[in-house]
């Protein structure tokens, strides 16, 4: 039904997939990572990238989301009219950067409670997010909780 790129660290890849996706005429959203600092890897703003991706595809994605990233990361970056085209979050369970992540011996499972509160209270200023999955340090405890939150 769909193609989706998942962790998507710069913009010029994320262009490249959505042309060809558009050039097969299928739909593709696209995903980015961010930094504890709510940036792309490369410095890129995420409302940055996602304007600038639409500007180059004609906005051909048919919407965002942004992944393996804690909200802790990237809720204060939200905001502005880009924010219409972002419609999931696939967050870790942990607050950790990548490096610290990259380095640990167990991987950081985070509060599932807290990180489904994050999720309802996201939606709830931003009707556009539709989509919640989990990403890096994620299972069932989480989705069940996210499920729960935004449900209530």
């Amino acid at each position: 039904d769909l193609v989706t790129g998942i962790t998507m660290t710069n913009v010029p890849e994320a262009i490249g997939i959505a042309r060809a996706a558009a050039e097969l005429d299928v739909p593709v959203v696209l995903s980015f990572t961010v930094e504890t600092d709510g940036r792309l890897p490369t410095g890129d703003g995420l409302g940055e990238a996602i304007t600038t991706v639409d500007r180059e595809t004609d906005a051909a994605p048919a919407y965002y989301m942004v992944n393996c990233a804690h909200p802790t990361h990237f809720e204060s970056v939200l905001g502005g009219e880009w924010m219409a085209r972002l419609r999931g979050i696939r967050a870790n369970a942990s607050t950790m950067s990548h490096a610290e992540l990259d380095e640990a011996d167990e991987l950081d499972a985070g509060d599932p409670d807290d990180l489904a509160r994050r999720y309802a209270s996201l939606r709830d200023r931003f009707g556009s997010l539709t989509v919640f999955g989990g990403c890096c340090g994620t299972d069932d405890t989480h989705i069940a909780a996210a499920a729960a939150a935004l449900t209530r």
